[in-house]
């Protein structure tokens, strides 16, 4: 079952979530300051992430290609909205706090090279260890982010199924279409662009900026276009 361990990574991290909410009721000081622990581990993941990359130039490209159309599209206050609309639809109890946890939640764990290989092997071999591992990480992390940013981190498990399964399902389709060192290249590439968000997410957490970091976005799409176009150029 290719999706197997897409479903699993996105229990874990409902499962995650919920047991968050119970623990949500600690003071406001301790709230603060772990969110200010997380912000500061993600942002050293990012980095290790970003440093992933073999071409800095090809990242600063597509990561201003992406800005500029996720810009335009105003990605960030789509998804913002989205938050509101589901407050709307839960209740007044939970105002405020759907679009921080959702759209954080969710570039924390969609982005990364573990959802994408994991994905991957998934689809094409049926093996979901790397799912799996990956759940479990993400729900531990669910539970830190949903005591700090609240109930909108469970949301997140729906980009999280769509994201990995929309991978995995078409995972024999693309092992058939792209060449391994091509592919290996994607991963690293698309690793490195995501951890520069991840960055931008772990400064956010920490007060120190209000980036946008939905509307970066398309820099995934722009560097999953580019590098097969100097793969095969080169």
């Amino acid at each position: 079952m290719a999706l197997l361990g897409t479903i699993v990574n996105s229990a874990l991290i409902i499962i995650g979530s919920l047991i968050g909410l119970c623990l949500s009721n600690i003071s406001e000081s301790m709230k603060n300051s772990i969110l200010k622990g997380i912000g500061l581990t993600v942002m050293v993941l990012g980095l290790q992430m970003a440093l992933q990359t073999s071409n800095f130039l090809l990242i600063i490209i597509s990561l201003v290609i992406g800005i500029v159309i996720g810009e335009v599209l105003d990605l960030d206050g789509k998804l913002n909205q989205a938050g509101k609309w589901l407050e709307l639809k839960i209740g007044n109890r939970f105002k405020g706090q759907i679009a921080q946890g959702f759209i954080s939640g969710t570039l924390i764990f969609v982005i990364g090279a573990m959802a994408i290989l994991g994905a991957l092997d998934s689809g094409i071999r049926n093996n979901h260890e790397i799912l799996y591992t990956k759940g479990f990480i993400d729900g531990f992390t669910a539970i830190i982010l949903t005591t700090t940013l609240g109930i909108g981190v469970i949301f997140s498990s729906v980009s999280v199924f769509i994201y990995q399964g929309t991978i995995a399902l078409f995972a024999t389709f693309i092992d058939s279409l792209i060449p391994n060192d091509l592919m290996k290249l994607l991963i690293s590439e698309i690793t490195a662009i995501g951890g520069i968000m991840i960055v931008a997410i772990g400064l956010n957490l920490v007060e120190i900026t209000k980036i946008k970091v939905a509307n970066f976005l398309p820099g995934i799409l722009v560097i999953i276009a580019i590098v097969p176009f100097i793969y095969y150029l080169t």
